[in-house]
Order: C-alpha cells, then structure tokens, then sequence
C-alpha cells in the first residue's frame, strides 16, 4: 500500500493554503489504513470486519501559538477549510514557549534504507477465517479444554507520509498480521482462561495456527486447579511474555514529556544506576521487518540505534523537539506521530539483554516463588513508583512448578524492583520488545 503522487500533492496543497492563511509555519500529514479480521468461536465463524480509512492531518504555528486538526476530506475544497480551521484556531491559541517545527540540523536525511516493511500477501477475508478455525480448533484437542472465548486473524496495510512546510517530506508504509485464541478450561465449575497470540510482519514469519493454538490450549489446561497462596514476601518470576509491562513505567518515566512537567519517578535519575549491574536495554529502529522500526521519528527526526540503561544506568531522555527545549537538551528521534495533534513521544525496537539462566535454572536458584503468567489492574504512582498489580501463575517449589494459583497481588516501589531484577536466557519476541523472563527476589505478594 503506498501514496500516489496526488497524494503527495494534497499535502503541498494543504501546507500551501496554511502559509496564504497566515501560518508562519505547519507540517501535514496523511495517512492510510486498509484492515480485515475474522472471529471465530466453537468452530463457527462469528464476525467479519473490513475497514478502509484515510486522513489528513495539519498543524499550523503563528509565532509560539499552535493548533492542529485532522479530516477525513481530502478534496481541494476540503483541504483549503481544514487550513483555514487550523490557522484561525492558532491565532486564539495560548501562547507555548516550546513549540514549533524541528530545527533541520536534527532532520533525517540521506537514501530511504529497506526496513522490509511491507509485504505484498494480501489473505482474504475467507483465508483469515480460516487461520482462525485452525488455531481454535488446535486449542480445543487439548485435554481439558471444553469451550472458547474465540480465535482471531487479520491483516492490515498502512502508510504514512509527513511534510513540512520547510522542505521536509518522508513517507513510509508497513503491513502486519495477527492469529491467536483464547481457550477455556473448566474443572468443578471454575474457568479458567489463557491465550496466545502472534503478530509479525510479514504473512511467513507467522507460527502456524496449530502451533499457536496448541500452546493456548496447553497454557490453559495447565491453568485448572488454581489456588490461592498465603501473603509473604519471595521471589517471583515474572513469564517473558508479560515481563515488558514490567518496564513499560521505564519508559513513561524517561520520557521528555514526562520529566519536564516533573511527574516521572525517574525525573532526577539520568547517569545514575537504577538497574542491577550489567542490566542492559538497547533500541534499534532500524530493524528489518521488525514491527518498531521507522526511518524518521514523527517530526521527520534522524533516528538510529541507541542504548536506554547501559549497565544498569539510565543514559537517556526519550525526546521530541518541545521536551528538548523545555529541557534546554537536543531532541534525539523519540517523537511520535501527532496526526492532528502535538507529537508525543516513543520508542522503536527494543532489546532487552539476556542474562545467562534458563527459567528452570532461574526456579532452581529461587528454591521456591511465584512464577507469573498473566496480570490485571496495576496501579502505578508514577510520582514515587509505588507499584501493585493482580496476577496469576505458578507457584514453585524445589525448583519446579507444584501448582497453579489465583486472586494473588504483588507490590512495591519499582525502584527497588528495578534495582534487583535479573533477566533470564529465555527470549521472547512480543511486538517491538524483545525480553526474557525477570526474576525479583524478596517482592510482597498478598494472598489470603
């Protein structure tokens, strides 16, 4: 899926029309999306979902004043309103001391590199139900599985080009596909649930659906006889899959954003360690066919391969253009797409580095824990880090699983967590992070 020429040309309209208007500068953008998924449930297909849609997006700036709109209209008439919307709506905006287009010292330049971002598979609504069917019904020939809350598989193309009315134009485009399902376990009338779901680039690198299904299945029938536990405090492990909610606090609290308004946890930790030593997170965005990967940040930044917590020090801000000048620092790629508003702030791929044991290994050291497979309902105080969460999982003992437990808390401050997690060896690859299971000694876990 990829823009026309007149596409281009609506953006050179649109960015034309804000400067007759009076902006003194603006960035435009457009972006398309094509998307079809199938839902299944007990082996029938229960839904079918095409969506089609396409926008435009302005930003305009008098001075230090700024507004930004979007519309779905990209006829010439429709274009010239949208800018005449933005302009008037800047003009009686507040002033903002930080805003504007990024500097063109900070620009991405230079060839467009292949990130293998698009694949040409385009799988029919019929192709995708039938992914589904398959996955489910992979799930349900695992003993102990009775039911289903349904199996899924789409496909989606999108593309997306920026401008700016100083010279700066990029566009990109990118596909995805996904099939999972989530079985149901029932044993004594309680029910059990667990999932597996894939996403990949590229229509290929997709695990089979029997694989997926298979491994639901499996998860969950493992999951019948849950129990609950005394609250104490021990180790717990927390299972690769979810470990990257673990971190995602990690992130909102280097964000730019976050720290110039002074309501991150992590606000006066740059250069210091809040990690254990040798704990290391590395981004890349230049990944092929990796689902963060992007060959400009979302104000037309140059992007590149970075390293976030280097031995377990925090060695950066994530920044867009107006934390950096709140922040009297330079912006480093870390802006995201505002498409009809300011841009915030991101990531791209990110890599968490491995440590040396295996999840058995990791049990066998603990002795005895709570191995975590599923999460619900955290609670973050994203001023002091003071963090709790509802669980699921495991417990373990003599460096084994013994039995499955439920209506289990855990809690802390994340910076003492932070300070004592151990990465394992096992690797797991779920959208854009790459992360093994993390093990925390001593942790608060509530039970009965």
């Amino acid at each position: 899926m990829a823009f026309d020429a007149d596409s281009h040309a609506a953006l050179a309209a649109l960015l034309d029309y804000a400067k007759k208007h009076g902006a003194d500068a603006a960035e435009a953008s457009l972006a398309a999306r094509e998307s079809i998924s199938a839902e299944v449930r007990l082996g029938e297909l229960e839904g079918m979902e095409r969506e089609e849609a396409r926008s435009v997006a302005l930003r305009a700036f008098i001075g230090k004043r700024q507004a930004s709109a979007s519309s779905t209209d990209t006829s010439a008439k429709g274009l010239a309103a949208l800018a005449q919307r933005v302009v008037e709506m800047a003009r009686a905006a507040p002033e903002d001391p930080y805003c504007g287009l990024l500097e063109q010292r900070y620009r991405a330049s230079g060839p467009a590199l292949d990130l293998e971002q698009s694949d040409t598979a385009r799988p029919s609504a019929e192709q995708l139900r039938d992914l589904a069917l398959a996955c489910e019904a992979a799930s349900l020939e695992i003993p102990g599985i009775e039911n289903s809350s349904g199996g899924g598989a789409s496909s989606e193309a999108s593309s997306f080009v920026y401008a700016t009315s100083d010279g700066f134009e990029g566009a990109e485009s990118g596909t995805s596909y996904s099939v999972g399902t989530q079985p149901i376990a029932e044993r004594d009338g309680k029910m059990e649930r667990d999932y597996e779901w894939k996403t990949r680039r590229f229509l290929a690198d997709l695990p089979s659906p029997a694989e997926i299904g298979r491994q639901a299945g499996e998860r969950t029938a493992a999951r019948l006889g849950a129990r609950k536990i005394e609250s104490q405090r021990g180790t717990v492990i927390f299972e690769n899959r979810l470990a990257g909610r673990i971190l995602s606090p990690l992130f909102s609290g280097i964000s730019g954003t976050s720290v110039a308004r002074g309501v991150s946890f992590l606000k006066d930790k740059l250069g210091q360690r809040v990690f254990a030593p040798g704990f290391r997170v590395h981004e890349d965005p230049f990944v092929k066919r990796g689902l963060g990967s992007h060959g400009f940040d979302g104000e037309g930044g140059a992007v590149k391969p970075m390293t976030l917590v280097e031995d377990g020090v925090i060695t950066t801000w994530l920044l867009n253009s107006a934390a950096a000048r709140q922040l009297k620092m330079e912006p480093n790629g870390h802006a995201s797409s505002g498409h009809g508003g300011p841009p915030g702030v991101s990531t791209s791929n990110l890599f968490v580095a491995p440590g040396p044991d295996d999840l058995a290994t990791s049990m066998k050291n603990a002795g005895k824990g709570l191995f975590v497979t599923d999460m619900f309902s955290p609670s973050l105080n994203m001023n002091t880090g003071d963090w709790s969460v509802g669980v699921s999982g495991y417990w373990f003992e003599s460096g084994a699983v013994a039995y499955p437990v439920s209506e289990v808390t855990v809690a802390g401050n994340l910076l003492d967590i932070f300070a004592r997690l151990r990465p394992g060896s096992d690797l797991d690859l779920r959208g854009s992070l790459e992360i093994a299971s993390l093990a925390v000694d001593d942790l608060a876990i509530g039970g009965t």
